[in-house]
């Protein structure tokens, strides 16, 4: 790829604002006695806040296209002020968004929830530097377009617009069953390690330096923990504690306390604050932010509560309360048991999503069932004003242990 920008990689609009050649009617000379004759600037001369202000109005057809045409124009359709200046504009949009990965790369597949028929659009990306083969229980962020899918040994970012995968720095605490989070543009992990070793270090990562560093300690260690960000908050939630104690008893109790509460870092001040309990002593199994509230699905052994925490700490009071909402209707078949797994995603500001995910075939092979059409798909759409649950379209069948967030392209 070239450094500056020619002509003949230019798409049509951008040729549209060059004069024609070919045109007889732009070969007619002007003359002006008075003044010299004007100079015709090509777009490539412009800064590049006028660039980007030129780049920010193509359609979103358009932008595989323009990242080729050279390298300035590619690092400023990367940069934080081009998503900036396209969500002033109202050109985002939100989508549910899995990936999966395969010994050919990764599936991922979008999910537009706003279309009239939802439908997933699967595509297959290849990582050229290798390394998708070591995402199990992998967690996904994304920021913009671009979704970093965090494992234990790898981090690899899809690019939702260009569909291309690139292989980015690793954690610097290999981890496993942890919490992540996106606040402010870079991503916080935190919980999870392996074996009975878990940390309790909390990582923030640096898209733009590529670059991981420990910003703080949490007092508690949790492995299998749900992350969540509202208002500048990065929330822990649920997990179990691995560790030494003294007794069966204050075991079974550092699990439950664990398993149905929240720690809150603030990561503008670097500091925690208070932690929250879930209510109804329930175990979180998924969690998600969206429209400035924390919602949490927790499990009961043999049915699952849905909780809304309201996390805006601005004016007007109210931080901290928690509402109990109508719980997801999973169908008979799903069990509440270990072979199955869940996972939240807030999609727009007034829909949360929860998708359920479960390992069907363990379950049919535990059981000795042979029934058909169990796999794990699930998807139920939960609309915050009014309320109320609706199915959405199944997973694809080559997405399997997914992991999900929410795409804004």
């Amino acid at each position: 790829m070239s450094e500056s920008c020619n002509s003949r990689h230019f798409s049509w609009l951008m040729k549209s604002c060059l004069p024609n050649p070919s045109d007889a009617k732009s070969l007619v000379p002007i003359h002006h006695h008075a003044n010299p004759p004007a100079t015709v600037t090509p777009i490539s001369s412009l800064p590049d806040d006028l660039l980007l202000e030129c780049l920010s109005r193509v359609p979103s057809s358009s932008i595989p296209s323009l990242t080729a045409v050279c390298r300035r124009w590619s690092r400023l359709l990367l940069s934080p002020y081009f998503l900036h200046l396209r969500r002033r504009l109202g050109l985002l949009r939100h989508s549910l968004f899995a990936i999966s990965a395969v010994d050919s790369g990764l599936f991922a597949a979008v999910l537009q929830i706003q279309s009239e028929v939802p439908s997933w659009r699967v595509s297959l990306a290849v990582c050229n530097d290798g390394g998708q083969g070591s995402l199990s229980h992998a967690r996904a962020a994304a920021i913009g377009p671009r979704v970093y899918v965090v494992s234990r040994n790898a981090v690899l970012r899809y690019d939702a617009w260009t569909g291309t995968v690139a292989l980015r720095s690793p954690m610097i605490f290999p981890r496993k069953k942890f919490a992540i989070a996106v606040v402010s543009g870079k991503i916080y992990v935190a919980g999870g390690g392996g074996g009975s070793e878990v940390t309790a270090a909390v990582e923030e990562y640096d898209p733009e330096r590529n670059r991981w560093e420990v910003v703080t300690h949490a007092a508690r260690k949790r492995y299998g923990c749900i992350g969540a960000a509202v208002d500048g908050v990065f929330y822990v939630i649920g997990g179990l504690k691995i560790g030494n104690e003294t007794s069966v008893t204050s075991r079974g109790t550092a699990a439950h306390v664990y398993a149905s509460s929240m720690d809150l870092f603030d990561v503008r001040s670097r500091q925690w604050l208070r932690s929250r309990s879930v209510p109804g002593g329930g175990c979180v199994v998924a969690a998600c932010a969206a429209v400035g509230h924390v919602y949490v699905l927790s499990s009961h052994a043999v049915e699952l509560s849905f909780w809304r925490f309201y996390a805006r700490r601005g004016g007007g009071g109210g931080f901290g309360e928690w509402t109990r909402l109508k719980s997801p209707p999973l169908p008979a078949q799903v069990r509440l048991d270990g072979t199955v797994r869940f996972s939240c995603v807030g999609v727009e500001d007034k829909v949360a999503v929860v998708q359920v995910v479960g390992c069907i075939d363990d379950l049919l092979r535990r059981s000795g069932r042979s029934e058909r059409g169990l796999r794990e798909s699930l998807v139920l759409l939960y609309d915050t004003v009014d309320g109320e649950w609706r199915r959405a379209a199944d997973l694809p069948e080559m997405i399997t242990r997914a992991a999900c967030a929410c795409v804004e392209w």
